[in-house]
């Protein structure tokens, strides 16, 4: 989309080509038959704008719940925060009577951060900067909000002031493509060590698949942040935001993208290896354990296993292991039926006996493809089981478990 298309769409007779492209409920493998049909009734470049902007309000609405009334690129949209993890972020930034939202594009944490302080959003992109204006207007924020276009790879065209606090989205992509080195990024993380001098409190939105060791040379808060059991970002915090060292946050919202309805986390204040003890090992309990991604990344597993007061499989593999059932929003917990090394005959000839026709397959530190192991499985039955393939202290094993799953 063109500023130009961008700014006719906003007119009356926009909003009528919006309205009529919206009555089709488009998607995207559609496109072609509803532009022709729009642009036959209004001019092109108007009628492309307007069918793009209904696809994406459609698609949008997994992760904003006022998607219906906001505007967004293919490309914003896709690098946009999801409002139930904006909403929980923006929290943080309560004391701060004023926040920066450096790399602001469509807006999506602009209007989690509105609700927390005078928000200015800044951004080289003058199309994302309008679009930035048009849904914060649209969601009766635009008092609370300013923009301004700015290249962050110059001085930030800011006042020292501590009741400012900074909130930095630099690009993750080159070309089309994710980067994942923060030496890749667009400017590169090492500019918010100069922000620092003047700007102390810095959050930083990150890659969830980040290099610790890259991050490991700012002093700062590593939070990994996961919505509904799947990884959605990490954050750095910097000086008077940071609270731990490494921080692990389970996210549940209510619906698609509501604000976060249940929150939970789990933190260590030293270094991954120093905060405690291993873990002991043992063979398979009446529980297995798997632990939610966000604790995965932060480091967390040890300190997830003693709350559980559970143990590891293996020294290398993250599954834990209790002979009683703990209530956790931090891992998936299945009863275990049984265990045994692995062999493909064995296997068999257990779920067969079992009339088991219908497996789940889940496996950590095993090179089997779960779809091929189910083919040859080749089951026919009524009940249905968990096969975990993993292994136990270095040597390959199958777990087979009953329902559950759910985070608890």
């Amino acid at each position: 989309m063109e500023l130009t298309s961008f700014r006719d769409l906003l007119t009356p007779a926009g909003q009528e080509v919006l309205a009529a492209a919206e009555a089709h409920q488009p998607v995207e493998r559609d496109f072609l038959p509803h532009f022709q049909q729009l642009s036959r009734r209004f001019p092109r470049q108007l009628a492309q704008a307007a069918l793009e902007t209904a696809i994406l309000r459609l698609e949008a609405a997994a992760k904003f719940p006022s998607a219906g009334r906001m505007y967004f690129t293919r490309e914003s949209l896709e690098q946009a925060t999801s409002f139930a993890v904006s909403s929980y972020r923006a929290v943080r930034y309560r004391p701060y009577a004023r926040i920066a939202d450096l790399g602001c594009s469509i807006g999506g944490d602009t209007l989690a951060l509105a609700e927390s302080g005078l928000t200015l959003g800044l951004d080289r992109d003058p199309l994302r900067l309008a679009l930035a204006a048009a849904n914060l207007h649209a969601l009766g924020l635009a008092e609370k909000v300013s923009f301004a276009q700015a290249e962050l790879t110059e001085p930030l065209p800011l006042a020292s002031d501590a009741s400012l606090a900074l909130f930095f989205d630099p690009a993750r992509r080159t070309e089309g493509r994710r980067v994942f080195s923060i030496k890749a990024y667009q400017p590169p993380l090492h500019v918010v060590k100069e922000w620092a001098r003047r700007f102390p409190a810095i959050g930083v939105k990150i890659s969830p698949g980040v290099r610790m060791d890259e991050v490991d040379a700012y002093p700062a808060e590593v939070e990994f942040i996961s919505l509904r059991g799947e990884l959605k970002e990490a954050v750095l915090w910097l000086g008077p935001l940071r609270t731990a060292h490494r921080r692990a946050t389970v996210l549940k919202a209510a619906s698609g993208a509501d604000r976060a309805t249940e929150i939970a986390t789990l933190f260590a204040d030293a270094p991954s290896g120093q905060d405690r003890e291993r873990l002991p090992l043992r063979a398979p309990g009446a529980y297995l354990y798997e632990p939610d991604p966000a604790v995965l990344r932060a480091g967390l597993v040890a300190q997830l296993g003693h709350q559980l007061e559970g143990a590891q499989l293996d020294p290398d593999i993250a599954y834990l292991t209790a002979d009683h059932q703990v209530t956790t929003p931090f891992a998936r917990s299945w009863p275990v039926e049984d265990w045994f090394p692995f062999g493909l005959k064995r296997l068999r000839a257990y779920l067969r006996q079992r009339n088991v026709g219908r497996v789940t397959v889940k496996k950590r530190g095993s090179p089997l493809v779960p779809e091929e192991l189910i083919r040859k499985l080749r089951l026919e039955g009524a009940e249905e089981r968990v096969v975990f393939l993993t292994h136990l202290q270095g040597k390959p094993i199958v777990i087979v478990a009953g329902a559950g799953g759910e985070n608890l």
